[in-house]
C-alpha cells in the first residue's frame, strides 16, 4: 500500500486533523502495517496522535 493511499484513510478517521492512538493501531492491523508506519503517514499528514498509550507513536 503507497504511502498516499495511507494518508487518505488516516485523514477520513481524523477530519479535524487529531486521531487516537487506539484508532490509528486499529488502522494499522486492518492495513497489516506496522505501528511505524501509520505514525510516518501522520507525521507527513500532519496529523496528530493523542492518547498514546504504548509510546509507539
Amino acid at each position: 500500500m503507497e504511502n498516499k493511499e495511507i494518508i487518505e484513510k488516516i485523514k477520513e478517521l481524523a477530519p479535524q486533523g487529531k486521531i487516537s492512538c487506539a484508532d490509528a493501531r486499529q488502522l494499522a492491523e486492518k492495513l497489516n502495517l506496522e505501528y511505524k508506519q501509520i505514525g510516518k503517514a501522520c507525521d507527513e499528514a500532519e496529523i496528530k496522535i493523542n492518547g498514546c498509550e504504548l509510546g509507539c507513536f
